[in-house]
């Protein structure tokens, strides 16, 4: 057996995945404002009670980490989303768990990607694109067959692609980045302010009133709006890559029902062809999996 762990910009998934890619067992933790005033404890502490819980249940062989990052040489150099520099997480693991077992790191787009490669939606495909929409927007390229690699570690960092000149500025200290624009984060928090509602709505309780509101005008213009600029995002990266499948994850697949035909329709004519979207069979299960596949 492996662990998996899943650490994204406002969330944390740690999980049991047997050889087959089939997640056994997990446990997940969203994080707070307040969690992110310490937030290496906070990951630290969750991983190690959880870590040492499914060592005393299971035979772990290797434990796989999946970051929202920018990662180098295993060191997070900078997770813009969660406020984290230079951050050795596994030395630090380690330390506290004296433990014999191989740990890893990797970008949780690539690992998400690795995932549903193997396993998923992206199993019969050569080449495509791969992006995870969530509290930022991740990326990936597989040419080949193979996870396209850079020298340059910054070079995946989709969610920070110019989209607007002179913009909102973002996490990362520009102004303007696609992720900004067209992040799950950033529709349920212009949903949330127009409608209304409370900074806790949950995103399920957000989909909800969606469905029961649908015609809406409020609604539609802003689904509109999104639609417009993750198209914009995408349709650059389509022709960075040239590339006609596109794969998505993270929390979009739960709003399938409600963005995905805009989107294929707004692609359509953006690009005069059809894309082949393709949704992260695993959801936001992927990264876990795909961690234990470093």
């Amino acid at each position: 057996m492996k662990i998996g762990i899943d650490i994204g910009g406002s969330h944390i998934g740690i999980g049991i995945v047997n050889n087959l890619g089939k997640l056994i067992e997990k446990k997940e933790v969203r994080l707070l404002k307040e969690n992110k005033k310490d937030i290496e404890k906070f990951i630290e502490d969750f991983l190690v009670d959880n870590i040492k819980k499914f060592i005393s249940k299971y035979n772990i062989e290797f434990i796989g980490i999946s970051f929202a990052g920018i990662i180098e040489n295993e060191i997070i150099l900078e997770s813009f989303n969660l406020g984290l520099k230079n951050y050795n997480i596994i030395k630090n693991l380690k330390e506290k768990l004296q433990i014999d077992i191989p740990i890893k790191i990797k970008n949780d787009a690539q690992c998400a990607m690795l995932a549903e490669k193997e396993y998923g939606s992206l199993k019969e495909i050569s080449n495509a694109i791969f992006l995870t929409l969530g509290t930022g927007i991740g990326g990936a390229v597989i040419c080949n067959n193979e996870l396209m690699k850079s020298d340059d570690p910054k070079y995946f960092e989709f969610g920070h692609i110019i989209l607007k000149e002179n913009g909102i500025k973002c996490n990362c200290g520009k102004m303007g980045c696609f992720e900004r624009y067209a992040s799950i984060k950033y529709l349920k928090d212009v949903l949330r302010e127009k409608l209304n509602l409370d900074q806790l709505t949950s995103g399920k309780e957000i989909i909800d009133i969606i469905n029961k509101d649908y015609n809406n005008k409020i609604i539609i213009d802003i689904i509109d709006e999104y639609i417009d600029n993750l198209s914009e995002g995408i349709c650059i990266l389509l022709s960075r890559f040239k590339m006609d499948v596109i794969s998505i994850g993270g929390s979009f697949v739960y709003y399938k029902d409600i963005l995905l035909k805009k989107l294929e329709d707004k692609l359509l004519i953006r690009m005069n062809k059809k894309i082949n979207i393709k949704l992260a069979s695993l959801g936001n299960d992927a990264g876990m999996i795909g961690a234990t596949l470093l």
